[in-house]
């Protein structure tokens, strides 16, 4: 049975509510419109008309001219291992190197990983201590035997935003691949696949209020890549498998919402969001903000409490009805520190790890302040209880 519906719930880069609207879009494809889009029969090719303005409304989302170019996934795991995987097999002949960062989601690192074992040299450049990627850094790291680079647009856990625009510059220049993971900024900020330079882009339904299970590989045409499931010619021969037209249909829809409501609701979570954490900087010593304060999502804060545990502090807002996140969804249950503070240069041992408050449709003014009249005295408490304290000073230092 489903739980107790919680009373605030700050944890929407990790997954959203399916919006209604998107739900009444899909659910005449699991009862009269339940065609296999294979088929050659009626109902199978009305399934297939379905998919295939599905496709177009996505590749139009996304900028893309031809509505082949987008190959639908069951997320965006699936859609970064066919990207890298893919495009390092197709390009066996001309190199393996491959560049990727220290942050990215290990979707990404796990398939950089795998190909490592094969044979791959990856280079994961370091960020600095805002989170930021350095376009020359990652210039100088090009050799002639690169095959992809692939980077995130925005991190999952801090929301800091890679300049991929200046990236793909440098990678058109050498005719290089270039893949990048916009699974949390598709439907968040503007995502066009000319304006970035990429020729591979993942994106995920269930970020953007649409179903969980689905997602979509933009690939651009003339790039090489080899398919990594194997069993049918769907999806164009790049991925078989029957096509969840339901599935396909949410996402297509929930892409055009996200659009439709982009410029009002970054402003609405923007304000919402520094409420918040000004409000936390100011109320409770030992807090520092991880992440660029300007170079992020709006809807994104990453913040330590000096001397607690991220998951402590988690589990005593949880039991007061707060969801939100310490490190990234993916690794929940994980006992390691988070991979991308780390790589910014934090000590958890020190900083406590990250806390993330991430927000979403459903966040309101009044939540924020209940957090804000909640948290002091709640961090309070769970300091005194490992016999943990803060300073000022630590803000001061480290939010300026």
């Amino acid at each position: 049975m489903p739980s107790e519906p919680l009373t605030i719930y700050l944890d929407y880069n990790a997954t959203t509510p399916v919006r209604p609207e998107v739900v009444d879009a899909m659910t005449p494809y699991f009862g009269v419109c339940f065609g296999n889009a294979s088929s050659g029969h009626g109902l199978g090719r009305e399934a297939k008309g379905a998919l295939e303005e599905a496709r177009e409304a996505v590749a139009s989302a996304l900028g893309a001219r031809e509505r082949e170019s987008v190959v639908f996934t069951s997320g965006g795991t699936e859609a970064n291992n066919l990207a890298i995987k893919g495009t390092a097999w197709a390009a066996w002949g001309r190199g393996r190197h491959i560049i990727t960062s220290a942050v990215e989601h290990r979707a990404v690192l796990g398939a950089c990983h795998a190909l490592e074992a094969q044979g791959f040299e990856i280079v994961c450049l370091p960020v600095d201590a805002d989170g930021l990627i350095d376009p020359e850094r990652v210039k100088q790291s090009l050799r002639t035997d690169t095959a992809l680079i692939s980077f995130m647009h925005a991190n999952n856990e801090t929301g800091v935003v890679f300049p991929i625009a200046e990236i793909g510059r440098l990678a058109r220049e050498r005719e290089i691949i270039f893949h990048v993971d916009a699974v949390q900024t598709f439907g968040r900020l503007p995502v066009n696949v000319d304006a970035l330079g990429v020729d591979l882009l993942t994106i995920s339904g269930h970020k953007i209020y649409g179903p969980k299970g689905i997602g979509a590989l933009y690939i651009r045409p003339g790039t090489k890549i080899a398919p990594q499931m194997h069993g049918g010619e769907q999806e164009f021969g790049v991925r078989a498998g029957t096509e969840n037209v339901a599935a396909v249909v949410g996402l297509a829809r929930a892409a055009l919402l996200a659009r439709e409501s982009m410029p009002t609701e970054n402003e609405r979570l923007r304000t919402l969001r520094d409420r918040l954490e000004e409000g936390i900087l100011c109320r409770i010593p030992g807090v520092r903000r991880n992440g660029d304060r300007d170079q992020r999502l709006p809807n994104t804060s990453n913040i330590s409490f000096q001397g607690i545990r991220a998951d402590s502090l988690m589990v005593a807002l949880d039991l007061e009805g707060i969801a939100v996140s310490a490190g990234a969804a993916c690794a929940s249950g994980s006992p390691e520190s988070s991979h991308v503070l780390r790589a910014m240069g934090r000590r958890p041992e020190i900083d406590g790890g990250g806390v993330r408050f991430s927000l979403g449709a459903g966040t309101t003014e009044v939540e924020i302040e209940h957090i804000l009249e909640l948290l002091p005295p709640l961090v309070e408490r769970v300091r005194a209880a490992t016999g943990q304290g803060g300073g000022q000073e630590y803000n001061a230092e480290h939010n300026p």
